[in-house]
Parts: structure tokens; sequence; C-alpha cells
């Protein structure tokens, strides 16, 4: 079958790479993909929210197939656009519509929707620029630290933690009075601090069935040691040693089970990923968030473990049945390192020439922020600029492999952190 992948980062890259591989696959286009997923299928140059450029690659391309990677498209009503359409309605779509994609889009709905089906999270309450003083109230009642999320999508950049008050103040000010991140700070959720440690725990559902994929645990801040400011991730490991049978049987009954039940429950027609952000607090499991698909650089680490037919199972979640599915994955230990541009989370720069990725012998590099000029070349064209990842026994094994390729690969200004499992290893 055709199939039509939207996204353009290291998650598509990892999608790409697995989709490819299926029997069930004819010809894959990734829109608009990136210098890595040119080698999976074939590059069309359409952005990710062009709806109707969309519609008609899926028309020109006799499309069956629809998987998107991001979530812009799929809190924008990309899912509706489509089933509206005569020409279009009857092409699978794997991603939630518009409603089920707030548990995303808004942190006030996702936060109200485990509140209403008993999902275990953090304490809460939303203000708005009109409730600003009422906030701060809140704030001189609660404890530190403080967590102020901005409501809406922020490109994972929204969450501030306060150590202090004074600090929670000003930045309440700077999501409410100064709109820091446009629409999405128009409301802001205040929360408990949830004191743990952190995984992410991948589900793939039709609504009524769903299938636990492997779990990982990301890196956030820049910095080795978690110093710095927050990025998109810096890296990732699965499966994650802390997470053992008791603990993931928690999240099973205490989180899946319900947040699925939710769904039919409130008619919610949800199919494809759910990504739940937990902390482990004391061997309980609590959600942080949702996100409506795949983490990055998570997917880089999950996806390899996968020995299952991807495509298979995410025709199946598609269709209604992915009670027909069952998945094999590799106990093996994956870890990733993502190489960024320098400057980044701030500012940077695009276009600068990468090197030496043909001589990697462990690793399965995978593009994220990449493009290529009209000589061939790979360039940069993005702060997160490719994962390194490797498959292995260990977590320190894993490492040393990767470490001993990410010299091979250079760009100008190229930085990373060296400490990606580091944390995990007294465990395993």
């Amino acid at each position: 079958m055709n199939i039509l992948l939207i996204g353009s980062g290291g998650r598509e890259h990892a999608l790409a790479w697995k989709i490819s591989s299926s029997s069930l696959c004819s010809q894959l286009f990734i829109a608009p993909g990136n210098a890595g997923t040119n080698s999976c299928g074939i590059n069309v140059p359409v952005a990710v929210s062009d709806f109707p450029e969309l519609k008609r690659l899926i028309l020109a391309k006799k499309i069956e197939f629809v998987i998107v990677g991001p979530e812009e498209p799929l809190v924008k009503g990309f899912r509706e656009f489509l089933e509206s359409d005569e020409s279009t309605k009857n092409v699978l779509v794997l991603g939630p519509g518009k409603i089920g994609a707030q548990l995303e889009g808004s942190k006030d709905f996702a936060k109200a929707f485990m509140q209403r089906n008993n999902i275990p999270t953090a304490g809460y309450k939303t203000f708005n620029k009109a409730s600003l003083e009422e906030a701060f109230f809140f704030l001189e009642s609660s404890k530190a630290p403080y967590v102020l999320k901005a409501d809406g999508l922020a490109a994972g950049k929204g969450v501030i933690i306060s150590p202090d008050l004074k600090h929670a103040k000003e930045s309440l000010n700077f999501l409410l009075r100064d709109r820091a991140f446009g629409d999405a700070s128009d409301k802001v959720v205040i929360e408990e601090f949830l004191a743990g440690i952190e995984l992410s725990v991948f589900v793939l559902t039709d609504g009524k069935n769903y299938v636990v994929l492997p779990e990982a645990k990301d890196y956030k801040r820049i910095g080795d040691g978690d110093t710095g400011p927050n990025t998109g991730g810096m890296g990732a490991v699965s499966p994650v040693p802390f997470a053992d049978a008791t603990f993931l049987k928690k999240v099973e009954d205490r989180i899946i089970r319900p947040t699925i039940e939710g769904f039919q429950k409130e008619g919610i027609d949800y199919r494809g990923f759910v990504f739940i952000g937990l902390m482990n607090v004391g061997g309980d499991p609590f959600v942080i968030e949702y996100n409506v698909r795949m983490g990055d650089p998570e997917t880089e680490v999950v996806i390899p473990r996968i020995q299952s037919d991807l495509l298979e199972l995410l025709l199946s979640a598609a269709n209604g049945k992915l009670n027909t599915q069952s998945l094999k994955v590799d106990p093996r230990f994956a870890l990733t390192v993502m190489l960024v541009s320098g400057g980044y989370p701030g500012a940077y720069a695009n276009d600068k020439i990468i090197q030496g990725i043909e001589n990697v012998n462990h690793s399965k590099v995978f593009h994220a922020g990449t493009k290529t000029d009209q000589e061939g070349r790979v360039l940069t064209n993005g702060g997160r600029v490719m994962a390194v990842t490797v498959q292995a026994d260990s977590i320190k094994q894993a490492r040393q492999l990767a470490y001993e390729d990410i010299p091979k690969i250079s760009f100008d200004q190229m930085s990373f952190r060296s400490d990606i499992g580091l944390d995990l290893m007294d465990n395993k």
C-alpha cells in the first residue's frame, strides 16, 4: 500500500526506517522529511500544517494510509479535515481527532480528563490573565518548588519549575502578562511538584484495545548532570531498569486502562499513540503529561526494540483491530545521544556541513534537523541535528559504543551530552 508519513524529525526517520522494511509497504512518502528519511522513501516538500497541499499529495499519490508524526496537525484537526472531504474520507489515518488531541494541546483539558477518570496526577489549578492576583495568592498558599505550565503547545519549552516564590511570580507574569508563548500561555496550569524519577510509557490504541510499547527515559536538560535549560530532549534509554514488572503493572492498572476507558466513556475517537509522561514517586506512578504522538528522542530507542511488523500494528490500530495483534520486543538495551547545534536551545546557525556519518560502526544514525543541498551534502537544519542509537546487552556497553561512534561525526559547533544513561548504570 502507499503510505504518507507526516513530519520531519528524528521520530519520523525512526518510524520511516521501520515502516519501509514492512512487506505491506509499497511506497512511502514523507512530508516534508529530512536528509535521513530520503533513504527510506520519497520526501515531499509539504509543511505538516498545510492541509490543502497534504490532501493534494494524498490524492496524487493514491495514499491509502496516513501516519501523523507530530502533534501540531492533530491539534489543528487534520483527521477531521480529511474525513469531512468526500475525496479523502476513506483514507485511513493514524492519530486522534481534534478533541483527543487536546490531551496534548491543552494542559487544562488533560488535567480535567485525569481528574474525571481517577488517574493519579499532581494537584493543580488553572489561571488566566484576569485571575492573575488569584494565581499569586494560590502560589503563596502552596509549597516550593512551583510548577507552572503554559496551557497550549509550546514546543516542549512551556514548563517552568520555580525554586522560590519570587521566581514563581516572575514566571507567572512572563507567561500570562508577557504572553511568553503567545496563545499557548493565555492560560497557565499551576501544579503540585512531584519528587521522583521520570520515565515515559507509550501505548498504541485503536480506542478500545491497546498495546503497551517499550518504556523509555529521556534527558531534557542541555548539560551533563541535568543542568541548564530544557530542550526537546538530549538522549534516551530503553528499557528503564527501575521500571520493573511491579511498577509497570501499576502503570497499566492505574493509568493506561483508565485512560482508554476514559476515551470510550467520553466518546473520544482515539486511534493512535498515547505518550504518558510519568513520575515514579516512591514506587507509585503519577502522570505528568500526555502527548498524542511518539516522543522524540524516545522513538529512536523504542522503535529499534520492536521486532514485530510495525506497519501491521499501526494499520490494526487505525482499523480498530488491534486485538488481533501481539508485540514482540528485543530485550536488549537501546541508547541514543542527540547531536545538537551550538547555541541550542537558544539561537543557533543552520547550514553547517555534516561529515563522517558513513564512518560509524556500531550505531544507527537517525536524522532530525538535517537537509540535503544541491550538491548532495547533508547540512544541519535545526537545533537537534541527529540521534546516534546503539543496541547492546547492557547500558554500559551501549554507552561505550555510542560514544565511540560520535567523534566520527562532525559539524561546526557540534555539541552533545556525555552522560546519557550514566545515572541508570547503578541499576543495570
